[in-house]
């Protein structure tokens, strides 16, 4: 059974997730440079079984296109060249930073370690991966 990885695309740092093989647990993985992000995908894909991509989609809360959507449009289509007998699937990603930040908060990690970008986005991944498997796998 392969694993469903979640990507949280940004810019500069993109937030990964995954899966546990049967598809019951989603965990925030890692977060890399976007400009390394297609490497990783590669390298990870090679060592371990992966089904499906399911990549963030940038929207306003309003539902409209949020600025970035462009750029992980043209990474979702990147991905299903490069991963072709993989699905790629967009997921709502609205309110999963903020989300992060409040988790994060909650949890008791120290100020110091607050700041750090990665955690937010590696746990957004992790929240688009949630969202995703409670509307296709939970009930």
């Amino acid at each position: 059974m392969g694993r469903i990885l979640a990507i949280d695309f940004g810019l500069k740092r993109t937030g990964i997730a995954v899966t546990d093989p049967l598809k019951i647990i989603a965990s925030a993985l890692t977060t890399v440079p976007t400009a390394g992000v297609l490497d990783f995908l590669t390298k990870y894909c090679a060592e371990e079984e992966v089904e499906s991509f399911v990549v963030g989609l940038p929207l306003h809360p309003d539902g409209n296109p949020a600025q970035i959507a462009p750029q992980a449009d043209a990474f979702a289509e990147r991905l299903k060249k490069l991963f072709p007998g993989k699905a790629v699937v967009r997921q709502d990603e609205r309110h999963t930073s903020n989300e992060a930040k409040r988790i994060i908060l909650q949890s008791g990690i120290k100020k110091q370690k607050r700041r750090d970008k990665t955690l937010v986005d590696k746990i957004a991944a992790a929240l688009i991966l949630e969202q995703y498997m409670q509307e296709n796998y939970w009930e």
